[in-house]
């Protein structure tokens, strides 16, 4: 097992020091990410915790998986690894390219590329 915990379906208002705190009912806490949405600059609602050993992290799971904290049910897991396509850039879960411009490839899914009847304004 992988001592990288994800933790999902958090509140917005949880902070960093009370997920160090629960989870350090587990073992010992190495670390606590709470990734930031880049427009909003409010904090996501997922976490990814790193616990000391993998043991504590497998007691993590088992104790607070399912556990309610500011009104949420969490959800506790082993982190997985984000694959990566052939050039090493991030692949989201449909298995597109993430954070990636479509115009940069020509993929225009606006509707008015070509070929879709658009003629301009004129």
């Amino acid at each position: 097992m992988n001592t990288k915990l994800y933790v999902a379906n958090l509140s917005y208002n949880t902070s960093e020091d009370q997920l160090r705190e629960l989870f350090s009912q587990a073992g010992h806490v190495k670390s606590v990410t709470r990734p930031v949405d880049r427009v909003t600059k409010l904090a996501r609602d997922f976490a990814f915790i790193e616990m000391g050993t993998a043991a504590e992290a497998s007691k993590a799971i088992q104790s607070l998986n399912g556990q309610e904290v500011d009104g949420r049910e969490i959800k506790v897991s082993e982190a997985r690894a984000r694959e990566r396509d052939t050039a090493g850039s991030a692949l989201d879960r449909r298995g597109g390219h993430h954070g990636r411009d479509h115009h940069i490839r020509g993929d225009s899914r606006s509707g008015f590329g070509r070929g879709s009847g658009h003629r301009g304004r004129g």
